[in-house]
């Protein structure tokens, strides 16, 4: 991610394109899910600890993508709990895994048996979706009363680098990388500033205890991976839209394999909030 301002397209502007840039279909998802799982499956299941996830509760993990939080969830609710696991794209979840798995989309379809989950969980979806004050609502409705909605978001404004330690060449490639990234990310309707919103949101969709904490990892393999798998997925994206070339992209992959950067990630803000009853 770049510092610099990021070019202006007046035809996106004009008819932006809200196809899901980190489309599961690609082949570099599942290798995403995995570093993605590494680096923050820990953070999350701390927060819904702490928050009492037990056995006997009801789950709602909405936009799963890889298996991890479901496969958590399921182990900690046990045979008297129930595991919801929904993505648009639900390729990647295992059916056989000890919970449910169904297509749904949380902006257009109704929520899943409303007013009756204990705890529904989304992670880095909400930041990507033009409604997705449509989706919070969507997700409210399925809270019983006292039910816990956990919502994790990066805010790629407050820490918009590749490489904080902008020492040299590799490392400001890097960050003009990152910054196409998020470049393509706004054409395709995400706000980059939505997770520290998160407070504000919660409590304006009617939900008490709300509160919030930020993490984000610095440096390792975990991080090294998952941007190697992000830019070999967007390749095609940064070039038809004149964000990278060729060679920038091979000379910044080939950095990375060579474990020449400290890579990292925007800032991922949890927060959660109670439904009241």
């Amino acid at each position: 991610m770049s510092s610099s301002q990021p070019v202006e397209d007046p035809a996106s502007t004009a008819s932006p394109d809200h196809r899901y840039l980190l489309d599961n279909a690609r082949v570099e998802a599942g290798e995403r899910f995995t570093w993605l799982a590494e680096l923050f499956d820990g953070v999350t299941r701390g927060h819904l600890d702490r928050l009492g996830l037990t056995e006997g509760w009801r789950c709602w993990e909405v936009g799963a993508g890889g298996p991890g939080i479901p496969e958590t969830l399921a182990t900690a609710v046990g045979p008297t709990g129930h595991v919801l696991a929904t993505d648009i794209d639900p390729a990647w979840l295992d059916p056989h895994a000890g919970y449910e798995v169904r297509r749904h989309d949380v902006v257009a379809d109704p929520p899943p048996q409303p007013g009756t989950f204990d705890l529904v969980h989304a992670r880095l979806v909400l930041v990507h979706l033009p409604d997705r004050a449509r989706a919070l609502a969507t997700m409210v409705a399925a809270l019983r009363p006292g039910g816990w909605l956990v919502i994790e978001d990066a805010d790629t404004e407050l820490q918009p680098l590749a490489c904080l330690d902008e020492v040299g060449p590799a490392q400001r490639r890097a960050n003009r990388l990152r910054g196409a990234t998020r470049e393509l990310m706004t054409r395709r309707g995400a706000n980059l500033r939505f997770g520290r919103t998160l407070p504000r949101v919660l409590r304006a969709a009617g939900l008490a205890d709300v509160a919030a904490v930020g993490s984000f990892p610095v440096g390792g393999l975990a991080c090294a991976r998952l941007e190697a798998a992000t830019v070999r997925m967007l390749r095609a994206d940064l070039l038809a839209a004149g964000l990278a070339d060729d060679a920038e992209i091979d000379a910044h992959l080939a950095a990375v394999d060579a474990g020449e950067l400290d890579l990292t990630l925007a800032p991922l803000i949890s927060a959660w909030g109670r439904r009241p009853g």
